[in-house]
């Protein structure tokens, strides 16, 4: 495994990867409803990396397709054992913003949230978080 690379997986060991840690854009909490819901607490947790920087090594994964704000039909990505969310992608293949969930990398503790999205859908209790960025919705996407 190069310097560069990331590893994680899942609760229950039998989903892991590797990514590429050079291909991470972002890393930021999303105050979303659905990301409320998907990880069962206040906010989601992710880093935004480049789609062909990720490697299933073990396991299969489940999915199963969402319909975002915007109208883009998004791939969650799920242990089928244990149910772990490890990451959301555009469908089909189509480019854009690639989200690994911080929680199922191995060395989160150095993954630092730049931003915070959807923060009009924020719980009052999570105001103290500091963050470089913070939009009201979700942002354009460079």
């Amino acid at each position: 495994m190069g310097a560069e690379q990331r590893v994680g997986g899942c609760l229950c060991g039998a989903v892991r990867y590797a990514f590429d840690a050079s291909a991470v854009i972002s890393s930021h909490h999303c105050h979303c409803t659905d990301c409320q819901i998907n990880s069962g607490t206040a906010f989601g947790y992710v880093v935004g990396a480049v789609n062909d920087s990720f490697n299933l090594l073990k396991g299969e994964l489940s999915f199963y397709i969402k319909l975002a704000d915007s109208g883009a039909k998004r791939e969650l990505a799920f242990c089928g054992k244990c149910g772990t969310r490890i990451y959301a992608k555009p469908e089909n293949g189509k480019s854009g913003f690639f989200g690994l969930r911080v929680g199922t990398i191995r060395q989160r503790k150095s993954l630092h949230p730049k931003r915070q999205v959807w923060k009009k859908s924020c719980l009052d209790w999570v105001e103290c978080i500091e963050t470089d960025q913070t939009f009201e919705t979700q942002p354009k996407i460079k």
